[in-house]
């Protein structure tokens, strides 16, 4: 084998080693218990949250999953959806500061959610639907820790908070983001509005430039035929002439 043939065979081998450990990295980055979608407005009311739970052992099934609800920062008339083989119970607590609302004052709120009965297998995940009726104003962001249990007795805890600036931690909490009410949304107008602008200047200058164009072909062609029938009326007249004269 040659030393070129040889050298491009080792490389294609780190190469393939390379994108494996990429792919892998990845999919364990993927696994976490995560709530969707990724963030809310704040104060929004009647939204779903779901929680996604992937089973990350190949030897042994997700029996039962608990998920807690801040109440520093409550989140006000959750309602479970109902999940085939699964029992959901929600707890609630009393709640150290009530919270005004419309309604009148919320003195306790949901502080845990446990389904359990059902079976997540190796390879497979379950969305578990939350409804509310109100999310807090006063805070950014969300966390809800969460115990994942298995058939094998096995607990994995996904309580960790990230830290600004930090990597993700290994076992990472679900994390909902709250941003101010139609900023978003006013950004992307703004930006809609000026991208429409723009594109209405440009085909404008478009169909403009098109229309000069068009009118300049159109000169030409028009001056051109008329060259032409006066070089053939020119051609004829000479033609005349010239068997004038032999005559």
């Amino acid at each position: 084998m040659s030393a070129t043939r040889h050298t491009f065979r080792r490389a294609a081998t780190v190469t393939a080693l390379t994108a494996a450990s990429v792919l892998a990295a990845a999919g364990v980055a993927a696994a976490h218990v995560t709530v969707h979608p990724e963030s809310y407005a704040k104060g929004a009311t009647d939204g779903v949250l779901t929680f996604r739970v992937p089973n990350e052992e190949d030897t042994a099934a997700t029996t039962k999953v608990q998920v807690y609800l801040p109440t520093d920062h409550p989140v006000l008339g959750v309602l479970v959806t109902p999940h085939d083989g699964w029992t959901a119970k929600v707890t609630t607590t009393k709640l150290k500061t009530p919270v005004k609302t419309d309604d009148g004052t919320i003195t306790e709120a949901a502080s845990e959610i446990t389904w359990t009965g059902g079976k997540i297998g190796a390879g497979q995940f379950e969305d578990f639907d939350v409804a509310f009726g109100q999310l807090p104003e006063d805070t950014d962001q969300l966390t809800f820790k969460t115990l994942q249990t298995y058939s094998d007795g096995k607990v994995v805890r996904w309580i960790e908070e990230a830290q600004s600036g930090d990597d993700e931690p290994e076992n990472p909490a679900p994390t909902l983001k709250l941003t101010a009410a139609g900023d978003d949304a006013a950004g992307d107008t703004a930006a809609s509005s000026a991208s429409s602008a723009s594109a209405t200047k440009a085909s404008g200058k478009a169909v403009t430039a098109a229309d000069a164009s068009d009118s300049t072909a159109r000169g030409l062609g028009i001056a051109g035929l008329i060259v032409g029938v006066l070089g053939l009326a020119a051609a004829a007249f000479a033609v005349v002439r010239t068997r004038g004269a032999k005559s």
